[in-house]
């Protein structure tokens, strides 16, 4: 499962050829949890708030490159680093 960020040590992840409908995978601490790239919906799992609105403000503003990454993930292809919060 490759990580495409990391940052505050959330970790973002996505694996390839992964179901839909269109997600990422988060690391936190013991806390995990699967979200969607569209609504940023949980889908599975639970994230502290704090966790939620941090990777809540990187999706959206990377939400495009997320997308991109879906698909080259659903294609076997490398994927691109997303820049992460600062």
């Amino acid at each position: 499962m490759p990580e495409i960020s990391r940052f505050f040590g959330i970790i973002i992840t996505m694996y390839y050829n992964d179901h839909p409908p269109p997600h990422f995978h988060v690391r936190y601490n013991q806390q995990k949890a699967i979200i969607t790239i569209e609504t940023l919906e949980i889908l599975e799992g639970k994230l502290s708030s704090r966790a939620f609105k941090l990777v809540s403000e990187c999706a959206i503003l990377h939400q495009n490159e997320l997308m991109q990454n879906w698909e080259l993930a659903r294609d076997n292809q490398t994927l691109n680093a997303v820049s992460p919060l600062e």
